[in-house]
């Protein structure tokens, strides 16, 4: 029986490495994926999923107004039965876009694997996250460590000292080295100023660097 999945985690704890895996495990199998990317995540170039260690694969990207069941329906149309529809970045889906992929999963009788953040830099869940937590069959978490040697469930931005920022755009691409995963006692601790990050190689000043998509 399909199931809508979630695989969720705080950042570099290897999620696109995951789907890639996953991809994988079905194409050796023969059976056929679909890897779904939003549009506004360029950051291994247009319709590329990439992880941090090399691996990659071609993907379709959509757009928040877009409708991932009649995409879902039409590549099946177009090409044949799918084995799974994988979604990368998840927690940039819309309230809708999560709903129809429960529909791919209800009405096509496709698994659908969903992978992406479960909380903002503020600790506030996206909106994807929100919905696919109420309503994915499977919530499975991806562990990653903080510095501080505890379990990393939640994510800070930075400046170029190590300090919290607490302002600015929830959608920042493009600027993996502004945010680090952290525990929860140790995000309190950065979050209220007590605490910074050590760096471990120098943050430009977003005055310095390019025009972050949002």
């Amino acid at each position: 029986m399909a199931k809508l999945y979630f695989y969720y985690s705080a950042m570099n704890a290897g999620k696109t490495t995951t789907l890639l895996q996953s991809a994988y495990n079905y194409h050796e199998r023969g059976m056929r994926t679909l890897i779904l990317t939003p549009q506004l995540d360029t950051r291994a170039g247009e319709g590329v999923v990439a992880s941090r260690i090399g691996l990659r694969a071609d993907a379709r990207r959509f757009a928040r107004e877009d409708d991932l069941l009649a995409i879902v329906q039409a590549d099946v149309a177009a090409h044949g039965p799918l084995g799974c529809a994988l979604v990368d970045e998840a927690q940039f889906l819309s309230k809708a876009q999560v709903w129809q992929l429960s529909d791919v999963v209800d009405a096509l009788g496709v698994p659908v694997l969903a992978y992406g953040l479960r909380t903002d830099f503020r600790g506030e869940l996206f909106e994807g996250s929100q919905y696919l937590l109420a309503w994915a069959d499977n919530l499975t978490e991806i562990k990653t460590i903080c510095h501080s040697g505890r379990k990393a469930t939640m994510v800070v931005r930075v400046d170029e000292h190590g300090r919290a920022v607490t302002d600015g755009p929830q959608v920042e691409i493009g600027g993996n080295d502004r945010y680090v995963s952290v525990s929860r006692p140790e995000f309190k601790n950065i979050m209220s100023g007590a605490g910074r990050v050590e760096l471990q190689q120098p943050v430009l000043p977003l005055d310095a660097r390019q025009e972050p998509q949002r």
